[in-house]
């Protein structure tokens, strides 16, 4: 019985290495537990820190609209300005600024007191020129009686004439008398002449005083109308906008017409002539939608719509740029010539289209290295995108207007010398390089349509207005990868309005992450973080 072994004392005295053994591995399980917590938690915080490094946005699905911003001066449809055409001082106003007149109706009045004086002068000129035209009427009256008078007297030389000529043969009486007789009538006959000439000179002179007497009425007729010009008139309905003179002012009409008044036919439709830069002018087409602002409604927008494109171009300190007129109804009579107006016309609109904010095509990651071959780019004045659309728009011409093989050989040759002019818009300076590349499309555009039927011109132009409104290029942009880097996506790029632009093409699908810059928290952090060797981003 001193040998029985209690329960307590078989569990203190078991061995050792059997429970050194189990605190072991106890020991390195908690280990390992401890290294893959930290080992995620480093992975967690290392991800989050490199999305936190910047900032992103989403792809989203809307619409789009295309615009081309540009400055204008409101002005009324017709103005026409009101002068004179006669010199003198001007005795009466009797219309004021903003005042509304009617055609026809009296505004002013020159002093016609020379003019009246011009036209009684004129009615006695008249009345002379009359009187010259009767005193000439009444010598053909004269004139016809001696002619008349002088035959008579030669019919009675003749009878007598021929009765001695008869007496002489008989021998009556002496061949004296027959010669006597025959001088008589010969006398007769050139009294017949003479008189004949008188009358004709007298019927001349007649025509003469009536020629005379029309230009006396001439000139009476200017007085008059002269007289009539003293009164200024109103020469449309409308109202006046500008007043250049004040009675008493004396004006001049030697070389030119002054002006007294403008008169705005209908300011209840105005228009907008604004400025579109050459680099846009070829999106804007007759028609287009339009709205625009004036300072002096700041929460106001009116609409329109392009009525006009004028082709005369200005030049301005080597700006080019065209007027492109805009209607601008207005109905309260709010809007007045003159406003300034910032002009927004609508040149294309797409639906439910994918859709990405422009900063995400401007951002670079710090680290990011262009390819060394030319790849494609965003800017839409590249060279090499201009010789790939190039070679679209040959392609479609080619297909949809079907040309002749005369018409296939002069458009090559036109495409040839374009390619040359688009390679040499490499060395073009990038400021300059986007005005080089529109001039080139529009030579372009307007060599080929020279050599279309009028047929193929009008589906040349639907294809052109195509090409000019709805531009595609490549682009580049950056998404956020699984490990939080910045991975680069090619996609195509259509409309944009200033904010955001068509995206098509790619990986990219709506909802998904683009990055749009740096995170300011993520500089702050760079700045704060202790100096030393950078790591790879």
């Amino acid at each position: 019985m001193g040998d029985r072994i209690e329960p307590g004392q078989t569990m203190s005295k078991a061995p050792a290495p059997r429970r050194w053994r189990r605190r072991w591995w106890a020991a390195l399980g908690i280990i390992v537990l401890l290294a893959s917590g930290g080992y995620a938690w480093y992975r967690h915080q290392g991800t989050d820190k490199n999305a936190a490094a910047f900032r992103v946005d989403k792809v989203v699905r809307g619409p789009m609209t295309a615009q081309v911003s540009a400055s204008g001066t409101l002005n009324a449809v017709v103005s026409v300005q009101v002068g004179s055409q006669v010199s003198g001082q001007i005795k009466e106003v009797l219309a004021d600024f903003n005042a509304e007149v009617r055609q026809g109706q009296l505004i002013a009045r020159i002093d016609p007191e020379t003019f009246e004086s011009r036209l009684r002068q004129s009615e006695a000129d008249v009345d002379a020129a009359n009187a010259q035209l009767l005193t000439a009427q009444a010598g053909v009256s004269a004139a016809r009686a001696a002619l008349a008078r002088a035959r008579v007297s030669l019919a009675d030389a003749k009878r007598d004439l021929e009765r001695k000529e008869m007496l002489v043969e008989r021998q009556f009486i002496s061949p004296a008398e027959l010669d006597k007789a025959r001088a008589l009538y010969s006398i007769g006959v050139e009294d017949v002449n003479s008189a004949s000439a008188q009358l004709s000179v007298t019927e001349a002179q007649v025509g003469s005083a009536r020629a005379n007497v029309k230009q006396r009425e001439a000139q009476r007729q200017q007085a008059r109308i002269d007289l009539e010009r003293t009164a200024i008139r109103a020469p449309v309905n409308g109202v006046v906008i500008k007043r250049s003179v004040d009675a008493g002012q004396t004006v001049a009409a030697s070389l030119q017409a002054p002006e007294l008044f403008i008169i705005a036919r209908d300011l209840r439709d105005m228009q907008v002539d604004t400025s579109i830069d050459e680099a846009e002018i070829g999106k804007v087409r007759v028609g287009q939608r339009a709205t625009f602002t004036v300072d002096s409604f700041p929460g106001r927008s009116f609409s329109g719509e392009v009525r006009q494109v004028r082709k005369a171009a200005l030049n301005v300190q080597n700006v080019v740029t065209y007027t492109v007129v805009v209607s601008a109804p207005n109905p309260d009579l709010a809007l007045l010539p003159g406003m300034t107006a910032n002009v927004r016309i609508v040149t294309d609109t797409r639906e439910a289209v994918l859709k990405i904010p422009n900063a995400a095509l401007r951002f670079r990651p710090p680290d990011f290295q262009e390819p060394a071959a030319s790849s494609p780019s965003a800017a839409p004045t590249s060279a090499p995108q201009a010789g790939g659309a190039l070679a679209r728009f040959r392609e479609r011409i080619e297909r949809e207007l079907a040309p002749s093989a005369e018409q296939t050989q002069q458009i090559d040759a036109i495409f040839e010398a374009m390619r040359e002019r688009f390679a040499a818009a490499r060395s073009v300076p990038e400021a300059d390089r986007a005005k080089t590349i529109e001039r080139a499309r529009a030579e372009l555009r307007e060599r080929i349509a020279g050599i279309l039927t009028p047929a193929q011109k009008q589906r040349y132009a639907a294809l052109v207005a195509e090409a000019t409104g709805r531009p595609s290029t490549r682009g580049r942009v950056f998404v956020p990868a699984a490990d939080g880097r910045p991975r680069a996506i090619e996609v195509r790029l259509g409309l944009s309005d200033g904010s955001f632009t068509e995206v098509s093409g790619g990986e990219l699908k709506e909802g998904d992450a683009v990055i749009t810059g740096s995170a300011t928290t993520a500089g702050n952090a760079q700045k704060a973080a202790p100096s030393g060797p950078r790591l790879p981003f």
